[in-house]
């Protein structure tokens, strides 16, 4: 699930430490709760080396204007398509493309649930998320959040098809707090993701560097407006998470599940 930023521009190999000469796990040593399913801490996607550089030129989107915003969205979304579907060919993983809606209002309602707050939600069981058009969204659609959006989205259908979100639900834990930590892990893997793709078609898209300190600042603004619950991540985490995706433009950076604590709150 993304969220948005709430300001004025509209706008988620295990290490050892020798303690004692016993060999402590990262994530153990500095207060995280270890996890254990190897879909989550070995799994194929972080195989491979760097996603494949691709080109995704942005199509033109105007402010207040829905039906530009669909057509950039699209967009992305078949760039998401291509670059993840040649990924998924070459670790012999099968692919299905995601279904993809869009709705207009906060009240509505996908898989189930009410949409609220969010930018965007995927949905699990049926394979599809669903981008907010809302007012809010196309105030000021020019920066890189609705990119960002749509593909922290599709990066929860990866994680859907490599097992890792049937592993992350069937991952035991004891108590909220840890609970907490698990769908932080899950969430910041997405964004993280996110940034891998942004950072595989950075080159194409008619961008600078002062485009993305834009988009970083937006996360640690929003992430910190929505992590009231604890449930996404500090602000900064997610923006560290979605720059450490961009830089290596590699799925084997984020492998959030043997990050130690600090890394996920």
């Amino acid at each position: 699930m993304r969220f948005p930023f709430l300001g004025a521009a509209a706008t988620a190999v295990l290490a050892v430490l020798l303690v004692g000469g016993t060999a402590v796990p990262a994530s153990a040593a500095s207060g995280a709760y270890p996890i254990k399913g190897p879909r989550l801490t070995k799994n194929t996607l972080y195989g491979g080396g760097p996603l494949k550089a691709s080109s995704c030129p942005e199509r033109a989107i105007t402010a207040d204007d829905r039906a530009s915003a669909r057509r950039y969205v699209l967009g992305v979304y078949e760039c998401l398509n291509n670059s993840w579907g040649e990924r998924f060919a070459a670790m012999g993983v099968k692919f299905t493309r995601p279904g993809i809606s869009f709705t207009t209002r906060p009240t509505a309602t996908f898989c189930d649930e009410k949409v609220g707050d969010a930018a965007g939600v995927y949905c699990t069981p049926e394979r599809r998320f669903t981008i907010v058009l809302d007012k809010k969204a196309l105030e000021y659609p020019y920066d890189l959040f609705l990119f960002d959006t749509v593909a922290h989205e599709y990066a929860h259908h990866v994680q859907n098809l490599t097992g890792i979100t049937r592993a992350f639900e069937y991952e035991p834990f004891s108590g909220r707090k840890e609970e907490l930590e698990q769908t932080r892990r899950f969430e910041l893997q997405a964004e993280c993701l996110a940034g891998v793709f942004i950072g595989s078609v950075w080159d194409s898209l008619d961008r600078t560097d002062a485009d993305w300190q834009e988009l970083l600042l937006i996360d640690r603004q929003s992430g910190d407006e929505v992590n009231k619950v604890r449930d996404h991540g500090k602000g900064r985490n997610i923006a560290d998470w979605l720059d450490r995706g961009f830089r290596t433009a590699d799925p084997a950076s984020c492998n959030t599940w043997t990050a130690p604590a600090s890394k996920v709150s």
